[in-house]
């Protein structure tokens, strides 16, 4: 695969990545609005998630620094 045509995907692929990370913030800020609360197991479900979403922002990031660097 070309390496600009490789860059044009991880980058777009980021872009759908940062709009369901946006989803995601509007959606839980609605729940908490609307004052559900939320269950012990759902605090570990919780914290999965932000794990998750910190794990892929690092790797935008590093994708973001690679393509830099060319």
């Amino acid at each position: 695969m070309y390496p600009d045509l490789y860059l044009y995907v991880e980058r777009a692929r980021g872009r759908e990545l940062r709009a369901e990370a946006e989803r995601h913030r509007q959606c839980r800020r609605r729940r908490r609005a609307e004052g559900r609360a939320e269950g012990r197991g759902s605090l570990v479900r919780g914290l999965e998630t932000r794990l998750g979403w910190a794990l892929v922002e690092a790797g935008l990031r590093l994708v973001h620094r690679r393509a830099v660097d060319y």
